[in-house]
């Protein structure tokens, strides 16, 4: 004790600071401390009270999960996480559908830059080569006789210009010629009579040089030679050896064939496509590996109305003789819009059908995550590869090209606007009030054995099952080609016993319910074709039946297919209409041999 008191009294300042040290490393020790001990367990309560009571609990896998208390996903079985508002999430649409970009890639979701550009088309024209009928001449009987001799024996043979063809005995024109001679006697006295002697073989086409070489020779002529008026082939003889011909009668068709037509048809929608002075590649089936060059010359201005497509003509030389009249060609023209004008272009696989809408899906970055928004547009021409687009989309605006059928399926599962259903209106819980894919209803857990199925995963026996519907719809649309109403009738049935094989019990949750779904528009377009005996009644459910088949194959992920989505433009009153096809050329099954090839293929289901 002494000893400290000696110490304060000599250092009074290192003693003040050794005090105030002390004093803070208690107070620290007894309220810093324990404050650090309590304050967690404060905060704790409260981030798990907000947990409980107000956060949203997402997937990181599946964004479109929306749970109000933490669990497992129901698709994948992952720990669902607190969604964060981090991201920008208060900015998305709640009728969008959100991605995280490792969810894009799983479902293979591709996107495109909307872009204005000179939009061009690559058009297919069907044709046929024809006649030039400029240079077709017919050979009629100026007066009427009988054929004393012949000189063209079959037809197809080849005449010169000038070239005899047959001698014909004219009993009225040897009386004529009487006639013309006594006329003579009275040229002066009587000129009238002259003339009307003169104007008799006028009527008969013969000329002036010929009626003055009868006049001079003054001997009555009882034959008279045919000869060919061009060079040519004879492709019609109508008259033999002995035959008796009236006046006006056609004896023979020639028809110069070193230049020809070829005359395409093309479909409303190419129309605006095409201007007289287009070049066009023609290759004709039977000369392989040769390309012939050619321009539009004419543009029928009447719209066939049986087939709905106009004519549109262009010619070729045929000096070799290589191209007969009735071989098949095909027209190919690269052609721009006219005025040569931009437009906003989207491509063909980023637009959804529903008959009567053009529906998009655009893409929307938020951070990390991306949204897609549903969106109709109104389309103007077919630029092959791209649609133009009238309104709805903006140049720079990105699109869905690939994957857009699963975004849309993911909007109808949420409730959001949809292709179905362009309204929303389900719930927003994916699966509220049944269980999703692969989950039970009791405790929303994977289910303990089997396969675990989601939308991606649907049993391969379900698919095998709902391919063979596939087969007998393509033998109900053969009938409705062949506009057979019995027969299409006796299809629609098979089809049903097909559809009848497909067991549901194979899905689960809401595939089985999307299933049941789309069984009421395929059951009840079956029964409205197989009762009918009107074969426009059947092709008008025809067009539901194949939307809903549609829909079906690409819902549930049917592959191996090999079929073609095709479309034409005419059917249902101008409305359109699509059906499934097993060749790629065109047979449409709802105007038949009326327009057989009006159409155009869409899609191809592999």
């Amino acid at each position: 004790m002494n000893k400290l008191k000696e110490l304060i009294s000599k250092k009074p300042g290192l003693v003040i600071i050794g005090t105030l040290l002390l004093g803070l490393l208690l107070g620290w020790w007894f309220f810093g401390g324990s404050g650090s001990e309590q304050q967690p367990a404060a905060d704790t309560v409260t981030t798990d009270h907000e947990h409980e009571e107000g956060t949203i609990w997402t997937c990181s896998m599946h964004p479109q999960i929306r749970e109000t208390k933490p669990g497992k996903c129901p698709i994948c079985g992952m720990d669902l996480i607190p969604l964060s508002n981090d991201n920008g999430d208060d900015a998305i649409s709640p009728d969008a559908v959100v991605l995280t970009s490792a969810a894009m890639k799983i479902a293979e979701v591709e996107t495109s830059v909307v872009e204005k550009r000179q939009p061009f088309k690559m058009l297919i024209l069907p044709g046929m080569v024809k006649p030039d009928e400029r240079r077709i001449v017919e050979l009629t009987a100026h007066f009427p006789g009988r054929i004393e001799k012949l000189y063209v024996n079959f037809t197809g043979q080849k005449v010169r210009k000038g070239q005899l063809l047959a001698t014909i005995f004219a009993p009225d024109v040897v009386t004529a010629q009487k006639e013309l001679f006594e006329s003579l006697k009275y040229k002066e006295s009587n000129p009238q009579f002259y003339q009307a002697a003169r104007n008799k073989f006028k009527l008969w086409l013969f000329t002036d040089e010929q009626i003055d070489e009868i006049e001079r020779s003054g001997k009555v002529k009882f034959y008279f030679d045919i000869v060919s008026p061009r060079s040519g082939t004879v492709t019609k003889r109508n008259v033999a050896l002995g035959d008796h011909v009236m006046e006006g009668m056609s004896m023979f068709q020639i028809i110069d064939l070193t230049h020809l037509w070829v005359e395409f048809d093309a479909y409303e929608s190419d129309i605006p496509w095409i201007r007289v002075g287009s070049p066009v590649d023609i290759t004709i089936r039977s000369v392989p590996g040769k390309v012939f060059k050619s321009k539009v010359t004419f543009i029928d201005p009447v719209l066939n109305l049986q087939t709905r497509t106009t004519l549109v003509r262009t010619e070729l030389d045929n000096k070799s003789g290589i191209l007969r009249p009735g071989m098949f060609a095909e027209g190919r023209m690269k052609s721009m819009l006219p005025g040569n004008r931009e437009a906003v272009l989207v491509p063909k696989s980023a637009v959804l059908w529903t008959g009567k809408r053009a529906v998009v899906y655009v893409k929307e970055d938020h951070g990390d995550r991306v949204a897609f928004h549903y969106r109709e547009i109104e389309l103007g021409e077919d630029a092959g590869d791209y649609y133009v687009v009238v309104s709805g989309l903006e140049p720079g605006e990105e699109v869905v090209t690939n994957g857009a059928f699963k975004i849309d399926a993911a909007a109808q599962l949420k409730g959001a606007p949809s292709m179905m259903n362009p309204t929303g209106g389900k719930s927003a819980n994916p699966h509220a009030g049944h269980s999703m894919p692969g989950m039970t209803q009791e405790n929303e857990q994977p289910e303990a054995s089997g396969k675990q199925q989601s939308s991606g995963e649907i049993d391969p026996r379900f698919k095998k099952q709902l391919a063979a519907v596939v087969d007998s719809y393509l033998a109900l649309k053969e009938a409705l080609v062949a506009s057979d109403a019995a027969k299409a009738a006796t299809a629609a049935g098979q089809v049903k016993q097909d559809l009848d094989k497909v067991q549901m019990e194979l899905l689960k949750g809401d595939a089985h319910v999307m299933w049941m779904d789309m069984l009421k528009p395929l059951e009840g377009s079956l029964q409205k074709i197989s009762g009918s005996k009107d074969i426009e009644a059947q092709r008008l459910a025809f067009a539901d039946l194949t939307e809903a088949l549609y829909q079906s194959l690409k819902m549930f992920q049917v592959q191996g297919l090999n079929i073609y989505y095709q479309f034409c433009p005419m059917a249902r009153d101008g409305a359109g209409a699509n059906w499934l096809s097993r060749d790629k050329d065109i047979r449409n099954p709802y105007f038949g041999e009326a327009m057989l090839t009006c159409g155009e293929t869409k899609e191809t289901l592999k």
